[in-house]
């Protein structure tokens, strides 16, 4: 007997939706904390995600890689850009265009795309198929952004595929007026691994933009677009129109494009490339979005609002209402990606999508590294980023008393960061990473104090004096009070005090 009930039975799909456009809109839901529930859930969720890799254990093969590494690190990094996909179009030529060896689901947006990526891959890779997903920037290890089955790519896979592509990476040096940035190596080299493999679909986050990133040289048959604010805007532009225009680019003729709740100038960007391209839309909070959302122990209990209906008692052992809309973003990606909503009218299996979902991890946002005090790392990088985070902190923990550990890149809107986590830091350690591109901490400092206040400021350069006193000053709360340590400004930041902290 079919489990679907009898299609008079069936509710009205419109049915509470004017809600749920509220909801998505305001994006205030009423929340309720429940004491249990989530623990069973949580124990029949599938494998977890991998964990960040380490260095290898074998000295040869981490003799290679860093050879490696040094080598890409001598190639333009990631800030230096010339906006063109020539050199990469190149690249793949030569390679024999293993980008269309497999379908993709191109993502694109400020905040949240590495997080939608990695749902996506857990949602693909529960329903049986083989993935590959390609992220950036990387938490600790250069071998975290090329992943294979739900699994960053082993060193001696990263090795071997660099040194099977870099006869033509130099044929392309040769040939073009700029070498090959090191972006665009590692594009190749995970366009190259997917192919090898070989995977049944690719997941793939863009570096920056969207038009000219090497990432775009695939033509998605989801397109993903997660919200847009204001970031890299001396590349980008100033607005979130502008910005939008930019990130349009991986919107492919006949694709379908899942929006995330946008600006408004920026989704009317947007619409009209769909348009442009005839690309079918579906849009948070009216297509799909999060119906329903309780805190639960170590997470948080959804209803999700598909393409293909409703999905309740979803599990998701992440933090935060955003993280909840990354996992809208990501089910209507993968309803897409497979039909629903277009070929087919059903949801996906409900069991399977709550396994997935139970599985997700997302190392470096809002990750509890430590406790007695809680330390938690997250990556915000921007203004935006760092509002959700402070929203989140603010429902998922109990801290009386929160100390902030903050090292930022001086390309950043480093006063923006800060203010949006004031409301929530008593005091703050203002620091910086071992790169380049790390703000100066007194000149971080100098800021900070006209947010904060001089008695809320304190300055350790060194990450490692940074932490210590951190901890000591949430220490001062008792062993059984609310005190707690946030380390964020950066993904460098937050990868170097995860090493630190004895993670990986």
């Amino acid at each position: 007997m079919s489990d679907h009930p009898h299609e008079d039975d069936r509710p009205d799909p419109l049915d509470g939706f004017d809600e749920l456009v509220e909801a998505e809109t305001t994006r205030d839901p009423d929340l309720a904390v429940i004491e249990a529930g989530s623990r069973t859930l949580r124990t029949q969720g599938g494998q977890p995600q991998a964990e960040v890799p380490g260095r290898p254990e074998d000295p040869e093969v981490d003799r290679a890689l860093r050879e490696v590494e040094t080598e890409l690190a001598g190639r333009w990094g990631e800030t230096k850009l010339e906006p063109s996909v020539s050199r990469i179009s190149a690249l793949m030529d030569l390679l024999g265009e293993p980008q269309r060896a497999y379908p993709s689901i191109h993502i694109t947006g400020t905040n949240g795309k590495t997080s939608t990526a990695r749902m996506i891959e857990a949602l693909l890779g529960a329903f049986e198929l083989r993935t590959g997903r390609y992220t950036s920037p990387h938490v600790q290890s250069i071998t975290e952004r090329i992943s294979l089955d739900g699994a960053p790519i082993s060193a001696e896979g990263f090795i071997e595929t660099y040194r099977d592509i870099t006869p033509y990476v130099e044929m392309v040096d040769a040939a073009q007026e700029y070498r090959l940035s090191f972006f665009e190596v590692l594009t190749g080299m995970a366009y190259a691994a997917f192919a090898d493999a070989p995977v049944d679909v690719a997941v793939v986050e863009v570096g920056m933009g969207g038009s000219w990133d090497a990432t775009n040289v695939i033509d998605g048959d989801v397109a993903v677009i997660t919200p847009i604010a204001l970031d890299h805007t001396d590349r980008l532009g100033g607005t979130p129109a502008e910005i939008a225009g930019e990130k349009s680019g991986i919107i492919k003729q006949d694709a379908t494009v899942i929006l995330a709740q946008q600006p408004v100038d920026a989704a009317q960007v947007l619409l009209k490339k769909a348009v442009e391209v005839d690309a079918t839309v579906a849009r948070e909070g009216l297509e799909f979005g999060v119906v329903a959302r309780q805190v639960a122990v170590g997470g948080q209990l959804l209803t999700l609002r598909g393409l293909g209906g409703e999905y309740p008692e979803v599990y998701l052992p992440l933090h935060g209402a955003y993280q909840a809309h990354n996992a809208a973003v990501a089910l209507a990606a993968v309803e897409a990606f497979f039909g629903v909503g277009a070929q087919r009218a059903q949801p996906l299996d409900i069991d399977t999508v709550r396994k997935a979902f139970a599985a997700v991890s997302s190392p470096g946002r809002l990750e509890v590294v430590r406790r007695s005090p809680t330390v938690v790392l997250d990556a915000a990088h921007n203004p935006a980023g760092a509002e959700a985070t402070a929203e989140a902190v603010r429902e998922a923990f109990d801290f009386t008393r929160l100390i902030g550990v903050v090292g930022a890149s001086a390309d950043k809107n480093v006063r923006g960061l800060l203010e949006a986590f004031e409301p929530i830091f008593a005091e703050v350690v203002v620091t910086q990473n071992s790169t380049p591109r790390a703000m100066d901490a007194d000149e971080l400092a100098a800021i900070a104090v006209e947010v904060f206040g001089e008695e809320r400021v304190q300055v350790e350069p060194r990450l490692p004096d940074a932490l210590e006193a951190a901890i000591t000053l949430a220490e001062e709360e008792g062993e059984f009070a609310g005190g707690g340590v946030l380390v964020t400004g950066s993904v460098i930041t937050v990868g170097e005090a995860r090493l630190l902290l004895g993670k990986g």
